[in-house]
């Protein structure tokens, strides 16, 4: 009898079991756990996302349930006592190196030769109340920040770090390797001009927004061929210097554009970039807006809210364990040309994890017997057979 495997099964097989055992011993990851092993915990946290279990004692009543898919899955029986432990001890780095491998796979499969790279950079706050007294307060929330660069070209987020919220968008954003050739875009929250040096002078291009306090003086007005994009105005484009003392002067080309939207006011835009035309680095930035979307629609649809324990180590794996879900979620599509739209596939993923079907039919019922062969004559033919 041939064997099916379950749909969990086909999304977590994208991960190479050889590559996770090494990243495990770089960093030591079974050193206080060795009876529940990384893969087990991985295992774990990503049915934690994609089943949407609220507690450990969800997960663990959930998960050995389906004991009979352990095998397949290389893993064994869930206690939430344990399962708590190692949230509290694992190092974050298996679980940070196994992302950083995944959306490496991801851009491989979505990569078009002669795309531009662009690449949008944005935090997002991760409240966690009073229940967590030793997370920080900023003023607005007390908790963590979720830092990172995502890909909108191929729907990928290309690195995240979790941090206090009290630590500045700029301290983490400056930690972000430049690649010659891209453009950046972020808003006024990683305004430090001595990083914006370092991106021009990776022979990359910037587009942010201006601070109100910036003071900018124009040195050169360029003519506007098109004024009018996708919900607003071009009003002015010009070559501009900083216009400040002290040791902030900015020595690389600046420009500014200025951008009345429809349903809004007057946006000032700053750029080094001198070829694009003034309505493409609005429209760049109006990109931005997609990484808001990625935050809306994980907070949303994995879960980054209710956390399987109180602790920092914890409240990290597990946001990493959405974004590794997510990033399955992408090359489970992609591999299986599954067409229907990613939230639809969430839904499915998690209605039907422990189903015995094939991933590219996940919208579709099972065959009725897949394991019995077809017949070779029409049931309403006689056939020979022996007594």
């Amino acid at each position: 009898m041939q064997y099916m495997g379950s749909i969990f099964v086909s999304l977590l097989k994208p991960i190479d079991r050889r590559q996770f055992r090494t990243l495990v011993e770089r960093h030591d990851g079974d050193a206080y756990d060795k009876s529940f092993k990384s893969w087990d915990h991985l295992v774990a946290l990503i049915y934690a996302q994609l089943s949407h279990a609220k507690s450990l004692r969800g997960v663990e009543a959930g998960f050995n349930a389906n004991s009979q898919h352990h095998y397949h899955l290389g893993v064994g029986k869930l206690v939430r006592s344990t399962l708590s432990d190692a949230n509290a001890r694992r190092p974050v780095s298996v679980f940070a190196g196994l992302f950083g491998t995944l959306s490496q796979e991801v851009d491989r499969l979505a990569r078009q030769e002669g795309n531009e790279m662009l690449r949008l950079i944005d935090a997002s706050p991760i409240p966690l109340g009073k229940v967590c007294a030793w997370a920080d307060w900023n003023g607005r929330i007390r908790g963590m920040k979720m830092h990172v660069v995502y890909d909108p070209k191929a729907d990928r987020p290309c690195s995240v770090e979790v941090t206090p919220a009290t630590i500045n968008d700029i301290e983490v954003g400056r930690r972000v390797p430049i690649e010659a050739g891209a453009t950046y875009v972020f808003d006024k929250g990683y305004c430090r001009y001595s990083w914006w040096c370092q991106i021009d002078a990776a022979e990359a291009v910037f587009v942010t927004r201006a601070k109100s306090n910036m003071r900018l003086r124009a040195t050169k007005r360029r003519k506007l061929r098109k004024i009018v994009g996708d919900g607003f105005r071009i009003i002015d484009d010009a070559e501009v210097r900083l216009v400040s003392k002290g040791d902030s002067k900015l020595a690389i080309r600046l420009r500014r554009i200025r951008v009345r939207r429809e349903k809004g006011g007057v946006i000032t835009l700053i750029t080094n970039d001198m070829t694009r035309s003034a309505v493409e680095i609005a429209t760049l930035y109006k990109t931005r807006w997609q990484i808001e979307l990625l935050f809306r629609w994980i907070k949303q649809h994995l879960d980054i809210r209710k956390f399987l324990g109180n602790n920092e180590n914890a409240i990290r794996l597990q946001v990493l364990a959405a974004m590794i879900a997510y990033l399955l979620l992408r090359i489970g599509a992609r591999l299986h040309s599954v067409k229907i739209p990613l939230l639809r596939l969430a839904e499915l993923v998690g209605q039907s994890l422990f189903t015995r079907k094939t991933f590219h039919r996940i919208d579709r019922p099972p065959p009725v017997n897949p394991s019995k062969p077809s017949p070779k004559v029409p049931a309403n033919q006689m056939a020979f057979c022996y007594a």
